[in-house]
């Protein structure tokens, strides 16, 4: 029975492919890659400003900080909030700052939204949304959580798929952890897991107001389409809108299309009109006016060495940018650059795997071993997704043989012991460098259900500046340091047998996980 209801989700209606014309990249290092804000705002920044962190503990301990420092806002866009004691400390935190808040000037201007997930988030009698119902009924004037709901998962769907199998179809799946200006890009979801010994990525974007101004926009957008939770733990949606699976599936999707992009576009136009008066006052620099306005100002704001450019996924919405960008970064790779790439669910798209077999750049790709796998020693059919993983990392991996591209292209497999794997991205590395001038850090994984299922964000993080550069350069090295090369040999290791109804059923599965 339990075999059976992994093959109701095929029920579901096909998501529509949307195709469009890829870029092209200009020729001058890091500058090369401006052509991303032709389709998202670029963001120019210090490079003091970015700092990467290593640990699940590091990250912990920084957002508790930032809640605790918090004073305009505080954003959260997650898949879940675990149920445990360290995600009590934090809504702990959240309340003793918002308490913080009122007392010092009797009315509040702090605003704290959460983004989760519904069918996640709502997963079980004690959830995501049990754990953040006293905040709502403490704070009815300054907290806002927003319970995203696929539109895809409706109707019969709906009724016949029960829960954790209702989360193939469709997932919140971005992680913005934001405060005042500062903001962390991240794939960790806020659980226990990814506080202790979940290895995932993390980096921290400080004193940045237009970037932090841009995701607080966009999680608002997306709380606006979602469902909202009230005091009484009922959801309700906000007046006027569509109701995402109740209502008209069109209208939903044009709906929420049309908030987003607004986002995106209204913040590209600002960004454009910024630099174009930025380049203008430059070119009046020498003139005495601009001399005494830059000393009156505490000096010229340094020229920036490091863009940030917001890669939005929503195919449910039609919004395909971060598909767009990465298979142009694959596809524009030079013959001698290096692309290390990292999913913790090695599943790609066929367009990711024909790029990466076709193309000309080196490839090292990090996935996680059976015994690292998030799903490692689930009970029912969970269990049996390790081993689903593997079968398609050996398919793989005797595509690279029989194209004889194993030079070239490289797999390695993620092993620490008590340690389970969820970092995902990509490091860029020009032909010819030792370090890398371009990562993408945030919520994909690469996969069928991050393209066209699920909604995801991450960052293209291009830099000039060396000692950034080095920074994420370490970051690759410290998590590739944990894995081994995979050859044939690896896939005639005992752990790595693969019984027969898990290869049957893989490739009917394969596009929901």
């Amino acid at each position: 029975r339990s075999s059976w209801l992994l093959l109701a989700p095929l029920l579901t209606p096909p998501v529509p492919v949307i195709t469009a014309p890829p870029c092209s990249l200009c020729p001058e290092g890091a500058h090369r890659f401006q052509w991303i804000r032709n389709l998202v705002p670029e963001f120019g920044i210090s490079s003091s400003h970015v700092k990467v962190l290593s640990s699940p503990a590091e990250f912990y301990e920084l957002l508790k900080v930032q809640i605790k420092t918090a004073k305009q806002r505080v954003v959260m866009a997650s898949l879940y909030l675990g149920t445990g004691l360290l995600e009590q400390e934090l809504v702990d935190c959240l309340e003793e700052t918002l308490e913080k808040s009122l007392q010092a000037k009797g009315s509040s201007n702090l605003r704290v939204s959460i983004l989760l997930d519904y069918t996640r988030g709502s997963r079980g009698r004690k959830n995501s949304r049990t754990m953040l119902i006293p905040l709502l009924q403490r704070f009815p004037e300054q907290v806002r959580v927003s319970l995203f709901h696929t539109p895809n998962l409706r109707g019969l769907l709906k009724l016949l798929i029960p829960e954790r199998f209702n989360e193939t179809i469709g997932l919140q799946h971005i992680k913005v952890y934001l405060f005042d200006d500062n903001v962390i890009l991240s794939g960790a979801n806020l659980s226990d897991l990814y506080f202790t010994n979940r290895q995932d990525r993390y980096v921290l974007i400080q004193d940045s107001p237009e970037i932090a101004d841009f995701f607080t926009e966009l999680v608002d957008a997306i709380g606006d389409v979602s469902l909202q939770l009230q005091q009484d733990d009922t959801v309700q949606m906000m007046e006027g809108m569509v109701h995402p699976y109740q209502g008209d599936k069109v209208a939903y999707c044009e709906t929420a299309n049309r908030r987003v992009m607004e986002v995106i576009n209204s913040a590209r136009t600002r960004q454009q009109l910024l630099h174009a008066k930025t380049f203008h006052s430059s070119q009046q620099g020498s003139s005495l006016l601009a001399q005494q306005g830059s000393q009156a100002s505490g000096g010229p704001k340094p020229e920036p060495d490091t863009w940030i450019y917001p890669l939005i996924q929503m195919k449910p919405f039609g919004i395909q940018i971060d598909e767009m960008v990465t298979e142009t970064l694959l596809t524009e790779a030079e013959r001698g650059a290096r692309i290390y790439l990292t999913t913790g669910y090695f599943n790609l798209t066929q367009a990711y795997m024909d790029l990466i077999l076709g193309t000309r750049a080196e490839y090292r790709i990090l996935l996680a071993s059976p015994e690292v796998n998030g799903f490692f020693g689930a009970k029912g059919v969970a269990g049996a997704i390790p081993s689903a993983y593997v079968y398609i990392e050996h398919q793989f991996y005797n595509e690279v043989c029989y194209l004889h591209q194993q030079e070239r292209v490289q797999l390695q497999e993620y092993s620490r012991a008590g340690w389970t794997f969820h970092a995902k991205g990509l490091w860029l590395y020009l032909a010819g460098s030792d370090l890398p001038c371009l990562t993408l850090i945030g919520s994909p994984n690469f996969g069928y259900r991050s393209v066209h299922r699920d909604l995801e964000a991450q960052v293209a993080i291009v830099t000039e500046n060396k000692a950034l550069q080095q920074q994420l350069h370490q970051e690759q090295e410290q998590l590739y340091l944990c894995s081994g090369v995979v050859s044939s040999a690896t896939f005639e290791q005992p752990n790595r047998y693969v019984k027969l109804w898990v290869k049957l059923v893989t490739p009917l599965i394969k596009n929901f996980f």
